[in-house]
């Protein structure tokens, strides 16, 4: 099914995987975890998605920022504040799309 999906609904899939994690931090980290891991399963299906090809450099540098935002030292300077403003206009492209 998540082949089905567009570029901008699978991101913003991601992006609420990546929101949830956010959300759950400071509330119960297992639950944090658990989000940031099922965002990375959806991500890596974005990029072994065929028609996802030419973005390929993105999608895994993508992947290394996040990683480094929630499970190292956050050497990008990331915030949630920038997750939000990355991931959103997806979530407003794929209701465009619909």
């Amino acid at each position: 099914r998540w082949f089905k999906l567009n570029f901008f609904e699978q991101m913003a899939n991601i992006g609420s995987e990546v929101f949830r994690a956010i959300s759950w931090r400071a509330k119960n980290k297992e639950y944090s975890e658990k989000a940031f891991e099922r965002a990375l399963e959806l991500l890596d299906l974005t990029i072994a998605d065929r028609k996802n090809v030419r973005r390929l450099k993105e999608l895994t540098r993508l992947r290394e920022i996040l990683v480094d935002y929630f499970c190292f030292d956050n050497q990008f300077s990331s915030s949630d504040k920038l997750w939000q403003n990355y991931f959103y206009p997806f979530n407003y492209a794929a209701r465009k799309e619909r």
